[in-house]
């Protein structure tokens, strides 16, 4: 079993900072920003955003099928985390320059760039995830160095939520302000994933691998998988859910609350709840595994969501700031227990088929929970139209929300995340990899491996 030093932990955990501040802004403020500052009306935004999340899954399938058959000096992954890192700075400046436009301008605008960033996000965070297999095989080391990694996930998140407002409204709070916006964040990103490609070097696990099956073939062995699966969906549930919440959280403080300073405060409450639980719930974990640990997480979460719904509008904002405590002891769990479950599933399947194949199952993994993410997102804006919202362009008074719109925004918040949230734990249920069952696998790759023995073409559906 093989063991870390402190150095790589902090080396690899950092490139997640990047990867949690992209997602912070994406899913807090980028749809915001369309209706609220480009004025663009919210179901076409909601839609340029589905299409640039689906653009966004297709890409993680073929970056890490292509991933794992690379073979150079800089090994696997670092090549394309390298040439993401450097699109990904230019191109969220661009994704927050908006053109003097008609609403199918922008619509048409806003599709393109979100396909373009997305693009270079996929090609530092898929191949960054599936490294952290080839990194141990240790079954606790790897809940460890995820503990690692999602520490720094929550900074980013803490930077994201709390830079972005201040960094565009110091600079006047219009297009100006964003733009610049996108500029620091994007160079945040970038410099984050330099830390990790020029820090972390490749394990010699990655060499470890039987004959490649082609994509198509590979992409079915592993949606074949009941194992895969079974963390798969509730892992896609849950993002789905989170990224709902992101995307209406700022509307609730605004228009329930009146108040969007007191997003700034609620926010890093929730982070900071957090953070500080990472390192309980990775030792909770030891005791009583990851499985329990996760969904015993995501359903303090779902209890946190439902009562800030039907409570959250009556009791003020001081009611929303416990909920943020509360809910982040369980929302903690999402950031470091699905990436401890996948490398097992790894594993699982290089003991079934002699083939190393991580970035077939990051790929996968991502591809479906983008999949989820742009359905969510999509709905966001949809239900926020369907609910008669009303878009504000910058410089113009702030829009009067009817109370159909703001019952709306309270169901985003609610409801609808805490409904995806239960429905996840109760597949993840299913999951069938523990502690006993992992040692079981890790002994028969040795013996695999002492043995030679050819591997089977495809995986059990176990």
């Amino acid at each position: 079993m093989q063991k870390l030093t402190k150095a790589v932990k902090l080396a690899y955990g950092i490139g997640d900072l990047g990867g949690n501040l992209f997602f912070t802004v994406m899913g807090f403020y980028l749809l915001y920003y369309l209706t609220n500052v480009v004025g663009l009306a919210a179901g076409l935004a909601g839609s340029a955003l589905m299409i640039g999340k689906a653009w966004d899954a297709v890409t993680d399938p073929a970056v890490g099928y292509v991933s794992d058959r690379t073979r150079s000096r800089w090994g696997r992954r670092r090549p394309y985390m390298f040439v993401g890192a450097i699109l990904l700075a230019f191109s969220m400046v661009a994704m927050f320059t908006a053109p003097a436009a008609g609403q199918m301008g922008l619509f048409l605008y806003v599709t393109l760039m979100y396909c373009v960033l997305n693009t270079a996000y996929t090609l530092v965070n898929i191949p960054y995830g599936a490294m952290t297999p080839e990194l141990t095989d240790d079954f606790h080391e790897r809940t460890v160095v995820n503990g690692y990694r999602m520490s720094f996930a929550v900074v980013g998140t803490f930077i994201g939520a709390g830079a972005v407002l201040p960094i565009v409204s110091g600079l006047g709070g219009g297009p100006r302000g964003w733009m610049i916006m996108g500029a620091v964040m994007g160079v945040i990103m970038a410099a984050t994933t330099l830390i990790v490609v020029l820090g972390v070097k490749e394990g010699t696990r990655a060499k470890e691998s039987g004959p490649q099956r082609n994509i198509i073939a590979s992409y079915i062995d592993v949606l074949g998988m009941k194992t895969f699966l079974t963390a798969l969906i509730p892992w896609s549930l849950h993002i789905t859910g989170v990224n709902i919440i992101q995307a209406s959280l700022l509307y609730y403080f605004r228009y329930i609350y009146g108040n969007e300073a007191g997003f700034q405060i609620a926010l890093p409450i929730l982070l900071a709840s957090a953070i500080l639980c990472i390192p309980l719930w990775v030792r909770i974990s030891r005791h009583i595994g990851k499985k329990k640990s996760y969904n015993t997480g995501m359903l303090i979460f779902a209890g946190s969501v439902l009562l800030f719904f039907l409570f959250g509008h009556q009791f003020g904002m001081w009611f929303s700031f416990v909920i943020m405590a509360v809910g982040g002891v369980g929302f903690a769990t999402q950031y470091v227990m699905p990436y401890s479950i996948l490398p097992d599933v790894v594993e699982y399947d290089y003991s079934e088929t002699g083939v190393r194949r991580e970035g077939v199952f990051y790929g996968m993994w991502t591809f479906i929970s983008k999949l989820g993410q742009a359905l969510g997102i999509a709905a966001s804006g949809w239900i926020l139209t369907a609910f008669g919202y009303r878009e504000t362009v910058a410089g113009a008074a702030t829009a009067v929300q009817p109370d159909s719109a703001l019952t709306g925004i309270r169901l985003l918040v609610g409801p609808v995340p805490a409904f995806l949230f239960v429905c996840g734990v109760i597949v993840l249920h299913f999951y069938p990899i523990t502690g006993e069952r992992y040692a079981q696998i890790m002994t028969r790759i040795k013996l695999r491996e002492a043995a030679a023995v050819p591997p089977r073409p495809e995986a059990e559906n176990t």
